[in-house]
């Protein structure tokens, strides 16, 4: 495993908590999906997908294969220890070592949760859909668990000097907090500049997840690291996955 093809988490999760987001480098797959794309559903050749998929488990030696979603930018949140091949759904969580929790992403927000006892983790797709219609709360409510005793890492997104919206999106912010108005900027014409590593941190805030790290990340600028809708059309996808291992 290097440092240029993973992105290790840096926050103060117990140590049997592991989490890992991909990069596009260190694949199989050929242009426009290079390299190391592991969705299935954006038009490359599946073998490419399976072999990616395959390096993936076995440089990380995953203690599953990961449970890949069928994502529709929603707020279903399942259970990675009960969850079929492909099912539909925006978050994952688990409670027990074996499962591993995976979303896929270029340009949304992966939101990784876990308890700070390490026996509860996520994985949410924030996407501005998502996220406004409350993939987040979701999440936290899975789990079960006080908010106070949870920490949240924010994960490779686009950044707020590329995420361009319509009034609309921003509208649909404000109207459940006013303080999601610091979060949009002027951009061109009518539309604003986005940050939704602001508007997920004001989310997890008002359900008093006060221990937030990540951020800073921009996939849209960062084309040598990341994968971009935005910016290629098509694309593939990175992964954030965590899970959990037997003791400490």
């Amino acid at each position: 495993m290097t440092e240029q093809q993973f992105i290790i988490p840096d926050w103060p999760a117990p140590t049997n908590v592991h989490a890992v987001v991909t990069t596009r480098r260190g694949g199989v797959s050929r242009p426009p999906y290079d390299s190391f794309n592991l969705a299935a559903h954006v038009g490359d050749d599946p073998a490419a997908v399976r072999a990616n998929r395959a390096r993936l488990r076995a440089t990380l030696a995953l203690p599953a294969e990961p449970v890949w979603l069928r994502q529709v930018h929603g707020i279903a949140v399942v259970d990675a220890a009960h969850t079929g091949t492909e099912l539909e759904a925006d978050g994952a969580f688990a409670m027990r070592p074996g499962a591993v929790c995976a979303v896929l992403t270029a340009d949304c927000l992966p939101v990784l949760l876990c308890n700070r006892d390490g026996t509860k983790v996520a994985a949410l797709h924030a996407g501005w859909r998502g996220l406004a219609a409350g993939i987040i709360e979701q999440g936290v409510q899975a789990l079960q668990t006080a908010s106070h005793s949870l920490l949240a890492w924010l994960g490779p997104a686009i950044g707020p000097q590329a995420f361009e919206v319509g009034p609309e999106v921003r509208e649909f912010f404000v109207r459940h907090d006013a303080q999601a108005t610091d979060a949009f900027h002027p951009g061109h014409g009518d539309r604003y500049l986005a940050d939704i590593y602001l508007l997920a941190r004001q989310r997890l805030a008002r359900l008093g997840v006060e221990a937030v790290y990540g951020g800073g990340f921009c996939t849209a600028t960062d084309n040598a690291r990341f994968y971009s809708y935005r910016r290629n059309g098509a694309c593939g996808r990175m992964a954030s996955l965590i899970w959990l291992s037997n003791g400490q």
